[in-house]
C-alpha cells in the first residue's frame, strides 16, 4: 500500500465521520473482502489488507487524532522540499541529500512530539524488526447508556451488555487449529511486519496475514478464523452517580478492548442519556412536579398529597384563589449532588371541566352573579 493513500478514502468515509460510523463502515468492508469469502482472489486480499491497515489507525480515537495532526501537515502526501524542523541533510530538498524520511526528524514545535508518536505507531524502515512486539494497550470502548430519570436523579445501578474481544478459547490466541503446524509467514518472511512506501518515505506495519506473529498455521483455528480473538458479549453492572444529567460521562478502567501481547485492557467510557419521566422533570437540582387540581380546589382552597422523588408523600396546602401554574416549594426534596440539594417544586394545573350538568351550570351562574363576574 503506497504511503500517500488516505485512510479515510480507503474506508470510504469523510474525515468528520464519527467513531461509530468508521466502525460500521469497516465491518461492512471487512465482511465483503474477507479472504474466507473471496478464496483465490488476490485483489480482494489486497483490499482487505488496506482496510485493515486503515481501521487499525482510524478505529482508535487516540491514534486517529495523531494521524489527523500529521495528515494536516502533509505527512501522508509526500514531501517535495525541506521538512519543518528537519535536521540538515535529513531528506529530499535539505542540502541536496535524499535519505529516507524519518518520523523522528519531523520535529514540530508545540505539537507534543508527533514524530516520536508516529515513529512508535508505524515503525521505521531501518531494517527488519523483531517479530515479538511489545504489549499494546486495548482500545477504549465508548457507549451511550439510557437510564431512567429517577435512577439518574437518585443514583443506582443499571446493567449493560457489551461486545468485547476475548482470547479465543480454542487456540489460546495463536490462531492455529488444534494440531496444526506453524510455518513462516510468506507475506512478511517471518519478520511480522511489512514495509510500504514511495520514493524516500517508507514505514513498516504489522503484517495483516500473520498479524505480526511472523508465523501462520497450516490450518486456521475454526473458532476464530486465525485471528486469535473472538467477539463475545458480557454483562456488567454500571453504577450511576446521583444527579447524573444528559451528557454526563464516566470512565471505567479495564472494561474496554482487550490489549495485545499482554497489553493493558482499554477503558469503557459511558455517556449517559436520561430518559424522561411521566411525572417529574428537572430544572438544575430542582424537581418539578405538575399536579392537577379542580376549579373548586383552586377557588376555595384545599390540601393535596404529592409524591416525592424517592416515593414518600408530602402534604401541600393550596390557598383559596390559587391561579393556574402557581408553584409551591418543598425544601430539600430535590436532587442531591456535590454537597448541594435542590427542592421539590409543585406546580398546580387547574383543570376546567369541558362540560357541566344543568345543576353545575346553574350553581356556577349563581356564584358568578353573587361575585359580580361577567360571563
Amino acid at each position: 500500500m503506497a504511503q500517500n493513500k488516505d485512510f479515510y478514502a480507503v474506508l470510504g468515509v469523510s474525515a468528520s465521520a464519527t467513531q461509530d460510523e468508521i466502525k460500521k463502515q469497516y465491518r461492512k468492508l471487512a465482511a465483503r473482502y474477507h479472504p474466507d469469502k473471496n478464496p483465490n482472489d488476490a485483489k480482494a486480499a489486497d483490499r482487505f489488507k488496506e482496510i485493515s491497515e486503515a481501521y487499525q489507525v482510524l478505529g482508535d480515537a487516540e491514534r486517529r487524532k495523531q494521524y489527523d495532526q500529521m495528515r494536516s501537515l502533509g505527512a501522508f502526501g509526500g514531501f517535495g522540499g525541506a521538512r519543518p524542523g528537519a535536521r540538515p541533510g535529513a531528506g529530499a530538498g535539505a542540502g541536496g541529500s535524499s535519505g529516507n524520511f524519518r518520523f523522528e526528524d519531523f520535529d514540530i514545535g508545540g505539537l507534543g512530539g508527533l514524530g516520536d508518536i508516529f515513529s512508535s505507531m508505524f515503525g521505521q524502515s531501518t531494517g527488519p524488526r523483531p517479530r515479538n512486539r511489545g504489549p499494546e494497550r486495548g482500545q477504549d470502548v465508548e457507549i451511550q447508556l439510557n437510564v431512567p430519570f429517577r435512577v439518574a436523579a437518585l443514583g443506582g445501578k443499571t446493567p449493560v451488555e457489551l461486545e468485547v474481544n476475548e482470547e479465543c478459547p480454542t487456540c489460546k490466541g495463536s490462531g492455529a487449529a488444534p494440531g496444526a503446524k506453524l510455518q513462516t509467514c510468506p507475506e512478511c518472511n517471518g519478520r511480522g511486519t511489512i514495509s510500504f512506501g514511495q520514493g524516500g518515505f517508507a514505514v513498516q506495519r504489522p503484517c495483516p496475514m500473520c498479524l505480526g506473529r511472523g508465523q501462520v498455521p497450516s490450518e486456521r483455528c475454526p473458532t476464530c478464523g486465525g485471528v486469535g480473538e473472538v467477539r463475545t458479549r458480557k454483562k456488567i453492572l454500571i453504577t450511576v452517580p446521583p444527579g447524573t444529567d444528559n451528557g454526563s460521562r464516566i470512565r471505567l478502567k479495564g472494561q474496554g478492548g482487550r490489549g495485545q501481547h499482554n497489553g493493558q485492557t482499554g477503558d469503557l467510557v459511558i455517556t449517559f442519556q436520561v430518559e424522561p419521566d411521566r411525572f417529574f422533570r428537572r430544572e438544575g437540582l430542582d424537581i418539578i412536579a405538575p399536579v392537577p387540581i379542580n376549579i373548586a380546589q383552586a377557588t376555595l382552597g384545599s390540601r393535596i398529597s404529592v409524591r416525592t422523588l424517592d416515593g414518600k408523600k408530602v402534604a401541600i396546602r393550596i390557598p383559596p384563589g390559587t391561579s393556574n401554574g402557581k408553584r409551591f416549594r418543598v425544601r430539600g426534596q430535590g436532587i442531591e449532588k456535590d454537597g448541594q440539594k435542590g427542592d421539590l417544586i409543585v406546580q398546580v394545573d387547574v383543570q376546567v371541566p369541558e362540560k357541566l350538568t344543568e345543576d353545575q351550570e346553574r350553581a356556577m351562574k349563581e356564584f358568578a352573579d353573587a361575585s359580580g363576574l361577567k360571563y
